[in-house]
């Protein structure tokens, strides 16, 4: 019965941002107008000398009591990695720099679009991969839920786009612009609104963009063996987990991992390789979920555990895991926490 939160949350945000923009605008009301005539003396005094070189008429002002909603131009948002725009560009473009990991940038680009088409259940009606071109069938750029920002009208406006892909011929920068080609709406098309609406497709493209480039570096990370953490033995036979990373890089870096994951460090002894920390269970707020960061809960009670961080035969490195007793923990224990610390570790994308 949570649903209601983040659509709550998007309107109050959205509320702050625009100010007084949705609210009833009584500035052009008559009662704001005042117009100052020339003095009035009383009969029994005289009255003031007046220099004719700065004598002025009386002003006079012809309001229009109706509100008048203006809409400022829309901003393209670069919040994917490597993007960016020119300052005095009129048209809705951006820029998108190749990132590590993006074998063909336009490649890339083409399917972020094509991905925010599925999100919309609409589709191209052409597609040049050549002139990299795409130009879409109708949808709805503002859903039903949220037009009231919009228009207080009840219909929903529908628009077809023109995406543009051009790449430079060193390959490492590409622009991408988005033209409203046609449109089905009941009031007329005013050029901001035609703006607002080009920049609005543009910046659905740029956030798929960045979601799916965030996708690829975790991908990355796995592929390079940076989150590799296998259940396995320490060189006594104990039940440990197992890595291949090697003993120095694991020792400076767990301590730090630890205490993501609402661990307490006490104390860290670099002759031993053995690590002290408290675990206490984090307490979940449901921002954590609206945000998406909610803490990993580890399958093990609250208290003091001793990690120790071993060299392996192998030349790994093994983490074998210790009650306040320095008793090991059993391996089904161990089984599960294995599987809360790697996926805290995809989660954070955390080198250990």
């Amino acid at each position: 019965m949570q649903y209601w939160i983040p659509k709550a949350l998007t309107v109050s945000v959205l509320v702050s941002l625009s100010g007084c923009s949705v609210f009833t605008n009584d500035a052009h009301d008559e009662r704001n107008y005042r117009a100052h005539e020339a003095v009035k003396v009383p009969a029994s005094l005289s009255q003031p000398a007046q220099d004719p070189t700065y004598k002025m008429d009386v002003g006079q002002y012809s309001n229009n009591p109706d509100a008048t909603n203006y809409r400022p131009p829309a901003q393209v948002l670069t919040v994917a990695k490597g993007s960016w725009v020119e300052e005095t560009d009129k048209n809705a473009r951006v820029y998108f720099d190749k990132n590590d990991g993006i074998d063909d940038l336009d490649e890339f680009i083409w399917e972020s679009i094509n991905a925010v088409l599925a999100d919309n259940n609409t589709q191209a009606t052409k597609a040049d991969k050549l002139l990299g071109v795409i130009e879409t069938d109708w949808y709805a750029i503002i859903k039903p839920e949220e037009s009231w920002l919009w228009d207080s009208g009840e219909s929903v406006d529908l628009e077809r786009f023109k995406f543009t892909i051009e790449e430079k011929s060193h390959q490492r920068t590409a622009s991408l612009s988005a033209e409203l080609i046609d449109f089905k709406g009941d009031e007329p098309l005013s050029d901001l609104f035609k703006q607002q609406l080009e920049v609005r497709a543009l910046n659905q493209v740029i956030s798929e963009f960045d979601y799916r480039y965030r996708q690829l570096e975790v991908d990355m990370r796995k592929r390079q063996g940076i989150i590799s953490l296998e259940m396995g033995f320490d060189n006594k036979g104990n039940a440990a987990l197992v890595t291949e990373q090697s003993y120095e890089a694991v020792f400076d870096r767990f301590s730090g991992f630890l205490e993501r994951l609402s661990f307490t460090i006490v104390e860290i002894n670099p002759d031993t390789g053995l690590i002290t920390a408290d675990y206490k269970k984090p307490e979940s707020s449901v921002w954590d979920s609206i945000w998406g960061d909610e803490v990993t809960q580890l399958p093990i009670d609250e208290g003091q555990y001793q990690i120790l961080v071993s060299k392996t035969k192998q030349g790994g490195t093994s983490l074998t895991w210790m009650d306040e007793q320095g008793d090991t923990l059993e391996p089904g224990t161990m089984n599960g926490l294995q599987q809360a610390l790697v996926a805290a570790l995809i989660q954070r994308g955390i080198n250990i």
